[in-house]
């Protein structure tokens, strides 16, 4: 089993952070979140996940449908996931903060700009940076579809829960 879950209990909620590649290999199920009444899921060490690992954690998450849920710091696979997969972010969870992707022309630099709730985006939108720039300060562009990557905030999917 690989150790790619740790928990941390912090006050009313339990913090757990997820590392490396969430595959078959990850057994979530040897980590409680039982009795936690507030779960902050901390993805900024994910690397990768696959079919497995989506299944895998779909199950362990499930049961705990009355738990608000975070989702923080999400890289682009944990928001492509979110968007294409039911059930990945329940209906009992918040995403606070995810990474888009930025890419310049010019130095084939790739740069991936924290969004947090209340500052790049709310139930009013999407809040884009006024600009992102390259080592050599030229604008670089959204690299993702934005119909698409963003598709969870325009869909609702992503409801604070109180």
């Amino acid at each position: 089993m690989k150790n790619n879950v740790m928990l941390k209990n912090e006050g009313d909620k339990v913090v757990v952070k997820l590392l490396g590649v969430l595959d078959e290999e990850v057994t979530f199920a040897a980590y409680s979140l039982n009795g936690a009444p507030n779960i902050v899921f901390d993805f900024s060490d994910v690397k990768g996940i696959n079919s497995c690992g989506i299944r895998e954690w779909i199950r362990w998450i499930g049961p705990h449908s009355k738990v608000a849920m975070v989702y923080k710091n999400c890289p682009k696979i944990i928001v492509d996931q979110i968007n294409m997969v039911d059930g990945f972010l329940p209906s009992n969870g918040f995403v606070e903060s995810f990474y888009v992707p930025y890419y310049s022309n010019e130095t084939d630099e790739e740069k991936h700009i924290l969004f947090s709730y209340g500052q790049e985006f709310s139930e009013n939108g999407i809040h884009y940076p006024t600009q992102v720039l390259d080592s050599k300060n030229n604008p670089m562009d959204i690299d993702v579809i934005e119909s698409k990557y963003f598709r969870f905030l325009q869909k609702g999917l992503n409801k604070k829960v109180s």
